[in-house]
């Protein structure tokens, strides 16, 4: 059984986030998303880990408005 489109939650990983914040390096992505404020990972994968697309947006949001 497959989940209807409007279901699955859109998710980012690393490599997204750098692209929303700007083009940043991997060392600057990895340092924001293991500190203290950034959300947790829904998942980790064989490829990395992974974050609600929401989750993250709130964050910019909240931490760089500029981004928003």
């Amino acid at each position: 059984m497959s989940m209807a489109p409007q279901s699955r939650p859109h998710l980012l990983g690393t490599h997204e986030i750098r692209i929303r914040l700007g083009g940043i390096s991997r060392q600057r992505a990895h340092q924001l998303t293991a500190g203290p404020t950034f959300p947790k990972p829904i998942a980790e994968l064989s490829l990395g880990k992974v974050w609600r697309a929401d989750d993250v947006e709130a964050w910019i949001r909240e931490h760089r408005p500029g981004r928003a």
